[in-house]
C-alpha cells in the first residue's frame, strides 16, 4: 500500500468514527431511546461542544469527498511522489486538528487547520494537473 492510500484509509476511518462522541453525549443527556428515536434527525443537545462536533464531522465528510478522489486518481495515474505523500499526512493531521479545535471552539486554529487541509488538497490537484 502506498503512503497516500495508507493515509486515505486512516482519514476515512477517523471520519467514520467522528460521530461517536456526540452521539454518546446525546444518549447520556436524553437516554438511549430518545436519542435513537429521532425520525427528523433533529435531536438537540444541551452542550455546545457536541453541536460544534457535529458540524466539524459534517465538514470532514464534505472535504473527504474532495480528498479521496484526488488520492485515488494519483494512484491510477502513478503520479505519487514524496510531496503527495507529505500532503496526505498533512491532510490527515489538519483534519484531526480541525475536528478537535472546532469542537473546543477555538476559531483561529480552526481556520488554520482547515486551510492547511485545503493546501494539501491543492498540492494533490496541482500534481495531477502537472503544475507542480
Amino acid at each position: 500500500m502506498t503512503t497516500e492510500l495508507y493515509w486515505l484509509t486512516l482519514t476515512v476511518l477517523m471520519t467514520a468514527l467522528m460521530w461517536l462522541p456526540y452521539i454518546i453525549n446525546r444518549m447520556l443527556e436524553q437516554g438511549i431511546g430518545f436519542a435513537m428515536w429521532d425520525p427528523q434527525g433533529e435531536t438537540k443537545t444541551a452542550v455546545i461542544w457536541a453541536e460544534r462536533m457535529t458540524r466539524a464531522h459534517k465538514n470532514a465528510v464534505e472535504n473527504l469527498i474532495i480528498f479521496a478522489p484526488l488520492v485515488l486518481t494519483l494512484q491510477l495515474t502513478d503520479l505519487s511522489n514524496e510531496l503527495t505523500a507529505l500532503a496526505c499526512i498533512m491532510y490527515f493531521f489538519s483534519r484531526l486538528t480541525h475536528y478537535i479545535v472546532f469542537s473546543l471552539g477555538i476559531p483561529l486554529l480552526r481556520i488554520f487547520a482547515f486551510m492547511t487541509s485545503v493546501v494539501a488538497q491543492f498540492i494533490l490537484a496541482f500534481t495531477l494537473l502537472g503544475i507542480i
